[in-house]
């Protein structure tokens, strides 16, 4: 049975996914900062005969991520999808969104695919001391930090703005850190969706001149250490298993992988 999630749901929906909190970043995130009554969210959940959760779909905006721990109602949660005319785009864990994706009739524009690691504990770490030298990112650096990225040609094309990055810091949704080089911004790191259980690692770059100094890393730790001490799980996606290879050194271990579907 699937029925539409209110603030009554709301402890054991929370518990539901909180079992996998990396896995649920965006669902965890989304409840606690929007609540079940915003006009541009909406949650769904399946129940089994015993009232026990087993599935969620939430809808942001135009997006939908479902996430199920095992078999779920495919068909239900296609008819709900399908019946927003105003539906882009499907995401989340491969294993559930690709029972899911033949289900929607409308024409894709793309599907990508990426590994998706999550952190619960630093293989490689530092003192406080030597990462005296990673800084966390204030209001009044932000055109700094973005005029970087859009400097590092993976970053280019990129959503990244100023306004966004300050909604971020505002909303205690992200973070971002990084290190100077002679005064220079030359490296950084940041977290988006945010929550109380997890966060996601975004924004990893260094500008050119700057590589091979072990300043990535640093920052990256720094980071790490910061959100895994305040008890949240870390979660990234990349595409580039050279990248993955740094991930892992610090601890990031694959859970799988994430699929994103844009529609027409």
């Amino acid at each position: 049975m699937i029925e539409k999630l209110t603030e009554a749901n709301r402890k054991q929906l929370m518990e539901f996914v909180g079992k996998k909190p990396a896995e649920n970043l965006f669902i965890i995130g989304d409840v606690e900062a929007f609540g079940f009554e915003s006009d541009f969210q909406t949650l769904w959940g399946q129940f089994n005969e015993a009232n026990e959760l087993v599935a969620v779909l939430l809808r942001y905006e135009s997006n939908y991520i479902p996430y199920a721990e095992g078999v779920y109602d495919v068909e239900g949660f296609a008819e709900i999808i399908n019946s927003d005319p105003n539906m882009r785009e499907l995401s989340g864990l491969k294993e559930v969104v690709e029972k899911l994706e033949p289900l929607i009739p409308k024409k894709k524009k793309t599907n990508s695919s990426f590994y998706y690691a999550k952190c619960q504990k630093l293989l490689e770490t530092k003192s406080d001391d030597e990462l005296a030298r990673v800084e966390r990112l204030s209001l009044n650096e932000l055109v700094e930090n973005v005029e970087l990225l859009k400097g590092v040609p993976e970053f280019q094309a990129s959503n990244i703005t100023v306004e966004s990055k300050k909604r971020m810091i505002e909303n205690n949704t992200g973070r971002t850190y990084f290190i100077r080089v002679d005064k220079e911004m030359a490296t950084t790191a940041s977290t988006t969706a945010e929550n109380s259980s997890s966060a996601m690692v975004i924004a990893v770059a260094t500008k050119e001149k700057f590589k091979r100094r072990g300043l990535a890393s640093d920052c990256m730790i720094k980071l790490c250490k910061d959100l895994l001490e305040e008890g949240k799980e870390l979660c990234l996606f990349y595409d580039n298993p050279e990248a993955g290879k740094i991930y892992k050194r610090l601890g990031f271990e694959d859970i799988g992988f994430w699929n994103m579907y844009r529609f027409e």
